[in-house]
């Protein structure tokens, strides 16, 4: 059972080891886009390229039957984005299990690789466990860490932890069908949870500090992305900053909070609630993407002006 890419790279690595489901379980296509055109999951779009069965219902309990007509042994949940009824749960011979990108019990919910990156970790991971019918909070059977470098974005530790998850998987699933591994409970005192990024929640807020920011950025590419406002002519344009560095003040804030300036390396520098913020590459939307000198060629306008 998945839906976005985390769960494909999961059902790709599952059949490329000989662990080929004889049934997949996904979301119904949705519209994506602008256009809003519709847009099978990406976990169906696998199946079908190997000619693996799939089901896309909207709700689990109407496909109780089809799931015990399958008969598994075992069901492997990754990224599936739904609670999955007990019914189903208790299916298989060998129990359902879930692939998390986080070390749980830290960051339960929907947005465990942002969170990592927006509060700086510099440890992360992925976690094999049983599901249950409480959010992310089953037994844990496996967990594994990688060390984060402060320059990730979350695409590039959706893809490292991806990896990582299903090289654990492959690795872990014998010993679990032998009954050789003792799932651990999880300690509910160090419990967290992140929720669902909401497009909204890229806005950017300069009062903040221009570390906050920057690992806002980073943890928000490639979605929901991160924006600001800039006025020209009395009309808002929005601007999505793409690639972005710290700049540590030696001095006290001198500059209204938003404010844009110059630095040498003829990049864009924003005052923030402490430090600057450089940014490097940049966006006005529905244009092409620029670096920020050359951005500045084109906009002299923009250098002095306060970004909402």
């Amino acid at each position: 059972m998945g839906t976005p890419e985390f769960g494909a790279i999961i059902l790709k690595g599952l059949i490329e080891n000989n662990y080929k489901p004889s049934l997949v379980i996904t979301v119904p296509d949705r519209p994506v886009g602008r256009k809003q055109i519709i847009t099978p999951p990406p976990v169906k779009v696998v199946a079908k390229e190997n000619n693996i069965p799939y089901l896309q219902p909207e709700n689990l309990k109407l496909i109780t039957n089809d799931i015990k007509k399958e008969n598994p042994d075992l069901i492997i949940v990754a990224a599936y984005g739904k609670i999955i009824p007990k019914e189903i749960i208790d299916i298989p011979k060998y129990k359902t299990i879930n692939v998390h990108p986080s070390l749980l019990p830290k960051y339960r919910g929907s947005a465990p690789i942002q969170a990592a990156i927006l509060n700086g970790d510099k440890v992360t991971g992925t976690t094999i466990m049983l599901i249950g019918e409480k959010l992310d909070a089953g037994p844990i059977i496996a967990q594994e860490e990688v060390k984060l470098n402060g320059n990730e974005t979350a695409q590039d530790l959706h893809d490292k932890l991806a990896e990582i998850s299903i090289n654990l998987l492959i690795k872990i699933m014998p010993k679990w069908i032998k009954k050789e591994i003792k799932e651990k409970q999880q300690d509910e005192n160090r419990a967290s949870y992140y929720k669902e990024m909401k497009k909204e929640d890229g806005k950017i807020d300069w009062s903040k500090s221009a570390e906050e920011i920057e690992r806002k950025i980073r943890a928000f590419t490639p979605w929901p992305g991160s924006y600001t406002f800039w006025e020209k002519d009395k009309k808002e344009i929005r601007i999505n900053i793409l690639k972005s560095r710290l700049f540590i003040s030696p001095t006290p804030k001198t500059y209204s909070i938003g404010k844009v300036l110059v630095v040498p390396q003829n990049e864009i520098g924003i005052q923030c609630g402490k430090d600057f913020l450089v940014i490097e590459e940049l966006q006005i939307e529905g244009k092409n993407k620029t670096k920020a000198e050359d951005f500045i060629k084109g906009h002299m306008d923009f250098i002095g002006t306060i970004l909402k």
